[in-house]
């Protein structure tokens, strides 16, 4: 496996060599004919080009095309192309997909299409998050609805690597569809939101995750906040902050958090709101500067607007902040800096203006009712459009604002709605709304556009410094007895730069197999390397794969797990736990005798985080195979949950107050549902089974039974449906939602006979 360190050849003199390193570690920012990431170059909604239009007109003037490409995620423009993430399509083939179209004509280049499964996100709010560009490759990451993770080459739309991150690691996926749009800095792709991984992850957390954009390992992931409230989608933005380079993010606990992109490590945070928060954080020098519109802390108002110091460490306290103004409602548009003055669109579609250095409100100009979408602040203009369908050119300034251009898109009565920022490249301005995609500008790209460049920096920079975290590489990983894997070890001083030192020294924690130093050659940028071998006996396993120097250890998660077939009755678990090794198990399912038999119980929960859950068993990689298990139903207040076994991202459920029996990918989607009634008592163990089967031409047939399980397996199969666009993969599991609690017992996979 190839990795990013750069060797010295030996004749250098070590400053030499410290130049050239300092050279090839440090990035420059993306060139300006680029906006590879939602919030543009530097993640904060503002661009420096110059000669921008301050009006234009769907009729024609300062349009120089429009595509028919509607989406509420912002468009991203890199190399003179635009890539757009969307839905295609309708009913049983709606997809999310990647669209790459010429920035200079808007033809459509290339698609590529990927299924949402095994997700509570309604059909009209897939294609939430915005994808974002890496420069320094030319390739494009995307991150759907349903929790599906890409990474593309922006050439070709050839598929690179994918990741399936509910299955990895339990992402929550709801009815709100809520997505955080990922960002590329140096070698990592990084995301976030609320996980219920397995083992000692198993507790429902914001996480980060940051994966390698060539490879789509994982290479860190990171959890510093409290219990989650919902799913968000804050911005985040990277600051350099007194030497260290912060990652700054709301999060779904309420708080904001800061932490070192290169390793996740925590340096900072704060809790501002009872809910989970939607708007980025802005930077100027070392003040960080927050939005929301949820209910605060120590007031009965709602929203909030602040400042704190971004170079302290810790938990931080509301005291502590520069300033704080109540009743400014910024929940959903994330705010821009004009140097002195911060503008921000409320929930009402009201612009404010702010001092920042006081917070002090300056000015108020009313743009509409409605508003989501964040303004970009560009050539001395603000550029930004409503969920009424009105997009403005405005002017702002010390005691106003100057509306240059207003344009309805679509009519009053039938608005395109404009949730999305715009995009500016090369003199132009991409607008999407729920309908089209704009380019707004002239027609052509200039030739003296700047080239791409890489946004951020790598692992950091060449300090011979003493070690203060150790980082694993893959952090997490899944294997099968007997099989190894090699681990690379980087380690980092206190502001999160990449350092070198000694070797380490590699143990194990909780895993039965053997670990030991690989001799490579020594380079100076070179990582620390090990090899894990599991134990070839057939059982299954969680650990960690441990490097350790000076007293300062990391770590990588390991699952070991054998091969097909499996088989699960609980007996062997302690009462009051679960499966350590299955993903989005913990705190909403455990063991319990009930009538001298041993069953994993899906457990009722106020909190709707926990009351609905898709646990999965192994990795997700599996194909054609067959899963059962025994299901009772309990009643509570007449009310009867739900419950089923999932095969290959196809679910089988038992609707229990609707009396019924579905199988479906994809639930909320109903024309993809089969579904047929089904009379399921309560009290009364049934035997669900479910078989999935790869057909060809990309085709996948899915069948299920259920029966009373004393009786004996029907031949005919309940409900079976072929699905036209077929998950070819994926991971084993089973599915509870608990209006009362439900019991399964007697849980088999195996592959298809």
């Amino acid at each position: 496996m190839k990795t990013s360190a750069h060797p010295r050849p030996p004749h250098l003199p070590k400053l030499l060599t410290f130049i050239l390193l300092l050279l090839l570690w440090t990035a420059a920012p993306a060139g300006a004919a680029d906006w590879a990431e939602w919030r543009g170059p530097a993640r904060d909604g503002v661009s420096h080009e110059r000669g921008l239009p301050a009006k234009w007109s769907t009729a024609g003037e300062n349009l120089a095309w429009k595509a028919p490409y509607g989406g509420r995620s912002t468009p991203v423009v890199m190399g003179n192309r635009v890539y757009l993430f969307n839905a295609a399509e309708k009913g049983e083939r709606l997809q999310e997909r990647v669209l790459c179209l010429d920035a200079d004509t808007g033809r459509l280049l290339w698609e590529r299409r990927f299924n949402v499964y095994l997700s509570d996100v309604p059909p009209h709010r897939v294609g939430w998050a915005s994808p974002v560009g890496d420069p320094a490759t030319g390739n494009v990451y995307a991150l759907g609805g349903g929790g599906h993770l890409v990474g593309l080459s922006g050439r070709d739309g050839k598929v690179l690597w994918e990741r399936s991150l509910g299955e990895d690691f339990g992402l929550l996926t709801t009815h709100g569809g809520r997505t955080v749009s990922p960002l590329v800095d140096g070698d990592l792709v990084i995301v976030s939101g609320v996980t219920f991984s397995w083992g000692a992850h198993h507790r429902g957390l914001h996480r980060w995750m940051a994966f390698d954009k060539r490879t789509g390992e994982t290479v860190w992931t990171s959890a510093p906040g409290a219990r989650p409230y919902d799913t968000t989608y804050a911005a985040p933005i990277i600051a350099e902050v007194a030497g260290t380079r912060l990652l700054i993010q709301g999060a779904s606990d309420g708080w904001v958090h800061a932490v070192k992109p290169q390793t996740g490590e925590p340096v900072w945070k704060i809790e501002v709101s009872k809910r989970g928060l939607n708007t980025g954080v802005v930077v100027k020098g070392t003040t960080a500067i927050l939005t929301h519109s949820e209910e605060n802390l120590d007031s009965n108002e709602m929203g909030m607007i602040a400042a704190l110091d971004a170079t302290l460490r810790g938990e931080l306290k509301m005291a502590q902040l520069k300033w704080k103004v109540y009743g400014w409602q910024g929940g959903f548009s994330s705010p821009v800096l004009d140097g002195e003055r911060l503008y921000q669109v409320d929930n009402g579609a009201n612009l404010g203006a702010f001092d920042v250095g006081t917070g002090k409100q300056l000015w108020l100009q009313n743009l509409g009712t409605i508003q989501k979408a964040s303004p970009v602040f560009a050539d001395g203009k603000l550029y930004v459009g409503t969920e009424n369908g009105k997009f403005f050119i405005i002017e702002p300034g010390p005691t106003g604002a100057k509306v240059l251009d207003v344009e309805q898109l679509g009519t009053e009565q039938q608005p395109e709605a404009v949730i999305a920022s715009v995009a500016v490249s090369d003199g132009r301005v991409f607008l999407v709304t729920d309908a089209a995609l704009y380019c707004i500008g002239k027609k052509q790209a200039s030739k003296s556009a700047a080239s791409p460049e890489s946004m951020g920096v790598g692992r950091g920079l060449f300090r011979p410094e003493e070690v203060k975290h150790v980082q694993v590489v893959p952090a997490e990983l899944t294997l099968r007895p007997g099989e190894s894997a090699e681990f690379r070890a980087y380690l980092y001083d206190e502001q999160g730069r990449l350092t070198v030192t000694s070797p380490v020294t590699w143990s194990l924690e909780q895993l039965k197999g053997d670990v030991s130093r690989v001799e490579k050659p020594v380079t100076s940028m070179a990582p620390h390397y090990g090899r894990f071998t599991a134990a070839p006996a057939a059982f299954v396993q969680t650990g960690e794969v441990r490097a350790t120097i000076g007293g300062v250890t990391g770590a990588a998660r390991v699952r070991v797990i054998p091969p097909l077939p499996w088989e699960e009755n609980f007996d062997a678990l302690e009462l009051g736990t679960f499966p350590q090794h299955w993903t989005n198990t913990g705190m909403k399912f455990l063991t319990r005798d009930v009538g001298g038999r041993r069953v994993l119980v899906k457990t009722t929960e106020g909190s709707s985080l926990l009351s609905r859950a898709r646990a999965f068993m192994g990795p997700n990689d599996l194909h054609d195979y067959t899963v059962e298990a025994d299901i009772l139903a309990t009643q509570k207040r007449r009310q009867v949950g739900d419950a089923g076994v999932l095969a290959q991202r196809y679910s089988l459920t038992l609707f229990g107050n609707a009396q019924k029996l579905e199988l479906t990918p994809w639930q909320p989607e109903t024309a993809r549902v089969a579904s047929v009634p089904f009379e399921w008592k309560t009290d009364t163990w049934y035997r669900v089974k479910l078989r999935v089967e790869n057909l060809p031409g990309g085709q996948v047939r899915a069948r299920g039974k259920v029966w009373p399980s004393a009786a004996p397996e029907p031949e005919a199969w309940t409900v079976e449906r072929t699905d036209p666009i077929g998950n070819r993969q994926g991971s084993p599991g089973i599915f509870g939602s608990a209006l009362a609690e439900i019991f399964f017992d007697n849980v088999k996979v195996y592959g298809n006979k």
